[in-house]
């Protein structure tokens, strides 16, 4: 069996609107202390993580602290939106999740995404078939592969886990075929208060 740790990234600075340098916040940085709380009798062999600093950033706390170095997957990131700003960000979710092949001129669609992220993880379980692996990654990113094995988990879901940062979903494959999905929110476990 493998078992794969997805981690969505912790609270990240909004202001900084370049998508690839957005860096975590002060409560980023401290609660980031919460996947290593949670990852630390897990057996992990591996940590790979999206190229993007805040992904990276969080799994690195439990990286450091551990010896691990942190393999990057350029196919791991986020979706692109646009080469600009998008300030109705709640409706552009809606309208991607409604119709999985609606994208900005510049951008990415949600089927676009999904199939890079699955095409990436299944090359990564036959990489590193029974291992323990942490994954760095995105809201976005990650809930489309959750979509990708459970169909009914959608825009509503989505709006859940919104402010869910950060946020662990565990896979459970037998070679490529999913045994088990545990969504973790770390907050309800460790009595933290999510703001």
């Amino acid at each position: 069996m493998t078992t794969i740790y997805f981690v969505r990234h912790a609270q990240s600075n909004y202001e900084n609107h370049d998508d690839q340098t957005r860096e975590l916040t002060e409560k980023g940085l401290e609660d980031r202390k919460l996947v290593s709380k949670y990852l630390k009798d897990k057996n992990i062999d591996i940590i790979l993580s999206s190229p993007y600093k805040r992904a990276v950033d969080t799994v690195r706390h439990f990286a450091d602290n551990n010896n691990y170095t942190i393999e990057i997957i350029d196919d791991f990131r986020e979706r692109k939106i646009d080469s600009a700003w998008i300030e109705d960000f709640n409706g552009f979710n809606r309208h991607q999740w409604e119709d999985f092949s609606y994208k900005l001129s510049d951008g990415e669609t949600l089927y676009e995404v999904q199939e890079r992220n699955i095409r990436t993880l299944k090359d990564v379980l036959e990489r590193y078939k029974d291992k323990n692996i942490v994954i760095g990654s995105h809201g976005t990113a990650l809930s489309t592969i959750i979509n990708y094995f459970d169909h009914t988990f959608g825009y509503e879901d989505f709006v859940k886990i919104k402010s869910l940062m950060p946020w662990i979903v565990k896979f459970v494959f037998d070679n490529d075929t999913i045994q088990e999905m545990e969504m973790v929110n770390l907050f309800t476990i460790y009595n933290s208060i999510v703001s």
